[in-house]
C-alpha cells in the first residue's frame, strides 16, 4: 500500500464521517439527543453539541487538507 492509497483511504472515511457528523446535528439543538437518548453518554446536551462539533471541524479540515494534497499531485 502506498502512501497515496493510504491518504484515499482517510480521505474517504473522513468523507463518510463528515458526512454522518453533518446529519447528527439538529437545527434546533438537539444534536446527537435526537437520535434515540444517545446524548446520555455526555453530562448535559450542550457538552453533546460542542463535542459534535469539534469531531465536525476536526474531519472537515482533515477533509478538505486532503483534498488539496491529493488533488494537487503533491503525493505520487
Amino acid at each position: 500500500m502506498t502512501v497515496y492509497q493510504l491518504l484515499q483511504i482517510i480521505w474517504a472515511v473522513s468523507a463518510i464521517g463528515l458526512i454522518v457528523l453533518v446529519l447528527l446535528h439538529s437545527p434546533k439543538g438537539d444534536g446527537i439527543g435526537g437520535i434515540g437518548g444517545q446524548a446520555q453518554l455526555f453530562t448535559s446536551a450542550k457538552s453533546a453539541e460542542t463535542a459534535l462539533n469539534r469531531v465536525t471541524w476536526t474531519l472537515a479540515i482533515i477533509f478538505i487538507g486532503l483534498t488539496v494534497v491529493l488533488s494537487a499531485g503533491w503525493v505520487q
